[in-house]
This record gives structure tokens, C-alpha cells and sequence, in this order.
């Protein structure tokens, strides 16, 4: 309980009067003998009264709150909290309301200030923006209970205890709409290839149109329809497709509000989601934290959902990526050829390890290794140079962009798909190498 600022004020004038007249009586200036028994009795009229305050406060009862929250958030996007107050007062109060919001959440709106009528529930309402991925507690409200004469005011805790959690929200990151896929991955850039030949799956036998190879006519049914009849194939489906995640200390260099991590995740996601539509099996495999995950690969779209609570709450670590054990782990576990997507950002000093678990992954996988680039690194190559710091900064970055490429160029040598792309670009650029190896049936 603390004194409000009426009462301060109260207190201040009463001893700026007390002082003013000790002052004047000093100074042998003629006053009426009244006034300071005047200043007495008010003052400590002023006590008598905060302290019959300060009991009836003490006797209030704390008003109820209930808090109304979405069971999940999108990371970086608002979300709306409802607060609900039940009270038992008799009289209208006005208290504030400071909600105790876990670290890594913002918050508009608090605190709130809300007038309670006789009778009468009260909501409120606060906005919520996530900074970071997880799971998330509430533990208690904070009300500020005025008294009834407004010279105190006690600060109550409520226990509101309530869950929440931080998806990536890679929609957004996109731009796109999940209902219209097609129209979805033409937005984001995505290339898709005109199909050369015939699919690699039989689908179904339709008539015969425009622009159809005569290999596609199949001469049975032609014979028993009288009419040409063709065979329409589709995209081999019932693939399967493995995320090997880095989540050790490359994945942590920040660009925007995002770092690499949270990047990569956004586009395992996006690949994920156009792979489950296309028919394929999706799973994921981490490596270089505490405890690694895995997801074995599950086609339906149901598996984004699995694979969404897998990952929402997944941090990078200080580790260093440990190549060969992820391999050797991923190949106990994984015996069916499938699609290895290894998201990480390579550097020179990863050059023999990772090329040695590369290639005992390809023995039986198809690999692709996507590597991410700092988008700092083309803007400071492409800056002009005017002093010697600025010369000192181009010339350390080209020398670790053409280290980078080194990497990159040697494990192409060696027949390993390499996509090197910025953290906005990783998203795109993995659905159109998805979609091109798809229809050419690479793996």
C-alpha cells in the first residue's frame, strides 16, 4: 500500500503552510494566534482521516480477472488478450490493471484503466506481439485498488495462471494465401519448369485433345471407345523428404527482426507444406542441440500440424555442428530413399567433415545442402569504399564470400547439389529445386 498522489499533495501544502508560518513568527511578523492550531488540527485531521482509509482499503475485497487468450501466436503478429473483472463494490471505482506478460512477448495497451460499476463485469482488452518462438506462461495480474477517499492505493496479485504458444508464422513470412497454392508459389517467384515428356505416374485415361503425344494414345481403349483415348500421368507421388536442421551457432546471425534459425525453420516449413500438397511424406531430423529431434517422414496434410509442434518451441545453441553423427543418426533411422534437405550455413572450416557425411548420405539419399548467406554480406559488397576502414570491411568480406564459394564449388565437384541463398530467398528458391527434381524424377 502506498499513498496517492492527492494525499502527497495534502501533506505538501499542510507543511509548506506549517513552515511558511514558523518562518514568519521567526522573523517577529505579527499573525493571528489561530492560524497555526488551525494548520495543526487540519493536518492532523488529514492523518485521522488516511488512516481510517487505509483500514477501509485493507477491508476491500480484490476484484476477480479472468484472462481470455488464444491457446497459440503467430511469431511477430499482434494477438488480442481479454481480461474479464468481477468485483463485489457497491459504489463505481476506477482501478489499472498491469498484466505480469512473460519475457519475450511485447505488449500495447498496458496498463489498463477501467471503471467498475455496481452490479456490472468489466472487459478489457491488450495487444500481444511474440519476439520469440516457444511456450509461454502467465502467472498473475497486477490490480492498483484505489481507496474510497483516494489517499491510498494497494496493489493486489491475482493468480491467472495461462498457457500459450509461438508458432513460426511462415505464411506471413511468405506473403501467401495457403487456400490458392498455385497462385500462392507464382507470387512468391517460384519457377516452375514446363514438363518435358510424360510424368513418371500413371493417373487416369481421358479423351484425347490438342497438343496430347501420340504415345500417350492408348490404342485398347480407342479401339473400344471409337475414339482416341489418351493416358494422363502425373508427378511420381509418395516421395519422402527429410530436413536435416542445423540448430547449432552458424544458425544464429540475426537478419531483421528473424535470425538464420527461425529463416530456415520459415522455409522447411514452406517446402513442407508444397510437398504434403504435391503427395509426399515430409519428416525432420536436428542436430547440433542438447537433445536432437526426429519426425519420420508422414504424408496428409495433418503432418504440417505435427510438424509445426515439433519445431515451435526448437532454439539454436552454441554447439558446433557436428556433420558426421547427424549423418550417421539420419541413416539409422532413415532407410528409404528420400530427399535430404541439410539447412545450415556453411563456412570454410566445414569443408572435410561436412563433405564426408555428404557423401555417405548420398550412397543412399538424394542431398540437397541449402546453405544460408548473410544478407549484410551483399550489402557491404556492393557498398562504395571511400576511407580504409570501408576498404578493410570490402576486403574481408570478399575474402569470406570467396572462402564460402570455395566450399561451395568443392562440393559440387564432388557431385553434391549446393543452393546458396539469403535468408529471403531460401524460402522460394527451395520450392522451385523441389519442384524442378520432382518432374525430372531425380529422386
Amino acid at each position: 500500500m502506498k499513498p496517492s498522489r492527492l494525499l502527497l499533495i495534502w501533506l505538501a501544502s499542510l507543511l509548506a503552510i506549517g513552515i511558511a508560518l514558523g518562518t514568519l513568527r521567526a522573523l517577529d511578523i505579527p499573525l493571528p494566534s489561530n492560524l497555526v492550531s488551525i494548520n495543526w488540527g487540519l493536518l492532523l485531521a488529514l492523518l485521522a482521516l488516511a488512516i481510517l482509509d487505509a483500514i477501509r482499503l485493507k477491508r476491500l475485497p480484490s476484484p476477480r480477472v479472468q484472462r481470455q487468450m488464444p491457446g497459440s501466436l503467430a511469431l511477430g503478429r499482434w494477438g488480442e488478450v481479454r481480461l474479464q473483472v468481477e468485483h463485489d463494490f457497491q459504489q463505481p471505482l476506477n482501478i489499472e490493471i498491469f498484466d505480469h506478460v512473460p519475457e519475450g512477448l511485447s505488449f500495447e495497451n498496458l496498463p489498463l484503466s477501467v471503471e467498475l460499476q455496481p452490479g456490472q463485469h468489466s472487459q478489457i482488452n491488450y495487444r500481444l506481439r511474440p519476439l520469440k518462438r516457444g511456450h509461454f506462461s502467465f502467472e498473475c495480474c497486477e490490480i492498483n485498488l484505489p481507496s474510497p477517499l483516494g489517499l491510498w492505493s494497494d496493489k493486489r496479485l491475482s493468480d491467472v495462471t495461462g498457457n500459450t504458444r509461438v508458432y513460426p508464422d511462415f505464411a506471413r513470412r511468405y506473403g501467401g494465401q495457403l487456400l490458392a497454392v498455385d497462385n500462392w508459389l507464382s507470387q512468391l517467384g517460384v519457377r516452375q519448369q514446363q514438363r518435358r515428356g510424360l510424368g513418371l505416374e500413371f493417373h487416369q485415361l481421358r479423351e484425347f485433345r490438342e497438343g496430347d503425344s501420340l504415345r500417350q494414345i492408348d490404342w485398347k481403349a480407342t479401339a473400344r471407345q471409337r475414339t482416341p483415348i489418351a493416358r494422363e500421368y502425373q508427378d511420381e507421388r509418395d516421395q519422402q523428404i527429410i530436413f536435416m536442421l542445423d540448430c547449432g551457432r552458424h544458425m544464429r546471425s540475426q537478419d531483421g527482426e528473424l535470425a538464420h534459425f527461425d529463416h530456415a525453420l520459415n522455409a522447411c516449413l514452406l517446402l513442407s507444406y508444397v510437398a504434403l500438397r504435391q503427395g509426399d511424406a515430409v519428416g525432420l531430423s536436428t542436430f547440433a542441440v542438447e537433445q536432437p529431434r526426429y519426425l519420420a517422414p508422414v504424408k496428409g496434410a495433418g503432418q504440417l500440424n505435427v510438424l509445426l509442434n515439433t519445431v515451435y518451441d526448437l532454439k539454436s545453441t552454441q554447439r558446433s555442428a557436428d556433420y558426421q553423427a547427424a549423418a550417421t543418426q539420419l541413416l539409422a533411422r532413415q532407410k528409404r530413399r528420400a530427399l535430404v534437405v541439410l539447412v545450415t550455413n556453411l563456412r570454410d572450416e566445414d569443408d572435410d567433415e561436412l563433405l564426408t557425411a555428404v557423401k555417405r548420405l548420398g550412397k543412399q539419399h538424394r542431398v540437397l545442402v541449402a546453405s544460408l548467406r548473410e544478407d549484410v554480406l551483399d550489402k557491404l559488397r556492393q557498398t562504395a569504399v571511400q576511407t580504409l576502414p570501408e576498404a578493410l570491411t570490402y576486403c574481408g568480406t570478399v575474402d569470406y564470400l570467396n572462402a564460402r564459394a570455395a566450399v561451395h564449388e568443392r562440393l559440387n565437384a564432388h557431385g553434391v547439389a549446393v543452393l546458396d541463398a539469403t535468408t529471403h530467398e531460401l524460402g522460394a528458391t527451395l520450392v522451385t529445386r523441389y519442384l524442378e527434381w520432382k518432374k525430372a524424377g531425380v529422386f
